[in-house]
């Protein structure tokens, strides 16, 4: 089987990464002919069984086991969508624990990622429990992680709109990594950069 395609989805907190992740893996399925599969949000597994957000000597092992479940798919498909990598690990570890120490491995291990698709601060923000901070959060999340990803020069592409605008949106970046999919309409969608 050749090397799996892994297309993240990431950015600040309600911002719809799970439901575009989701949308995105269920699309590419139904119209790429290839086994597309995705891999949900550790963090968010992890709070609702503890209860809790994590403590900053938590944090590694959540990046790795987010890490790993997205190498564990890429061995069984040709598509993998990964709603988050450890890279957001590492954004949040930054911000809220001032440890950057997460912020060399998961730039590594978010080199396997083909395309990151950052969601646009363009929907409102939700409670949800023990998962979000608050709305005053987003923007540094967002500035940090286009600065992880434009220091590494690592391939990703802003995602905006709602529902099916935001998924479209995506699927028009995605189309280059995938030449299977057929044609979108509405142009060549939203520029790749890194």
């Amino acid at each position: 089987m050749p090397e799996a395609t892994r297309i993240a989805v990431v950015g600040a907190e309600s911002t719809g990464k799970t439901a575009l992740a989701q949308a995105l893996a269920d699309h590419l399925s139904a119209t790429s002919g290839l086994t597309v599969t995705w891999v949900p949000e550790v963090l968010r597994e992890w709070c609702v069984h503890h209860g809790r957000t994590p403590r900053v000597d938590e944090q590694l092992h959540i990046a790795r086991e987010q890490h790993a479940r997205i190498e564990r798919a890429a061995e069984r498909h040709a598509v993998v969508v990964c709603d988050t990598t450890a890279l957001m690990t590492s954004v949040y570890s930054r911000l809220i624990f001032g440890d950057d120490s997460l912020e060399a491995p998961a730039i590594a291990w978010h080199r396997a990622i083909r395309l990151t698709l950052l969601t646009a601060l363009d929907l409102p923000w939700v409670a949800d429990g023990t998962m979000r901070d608050g709305p005053h959060v987003r923007e540094p999340v967002d500035r940090e992680v286009r600065r992880l990803l434009a220091t590494h020069a690592l391939p990703w592409a802003l995602v905006q709109g709602s529902g099916a605008q935001r998924l479209q949106s995506a699927l028009a970046a995605v189309r280059p990594c995938l030449p299977c999919l057929p044609c979108l309409p509405g142009g060549a969608g939203p520029a790749v950069r890194g």
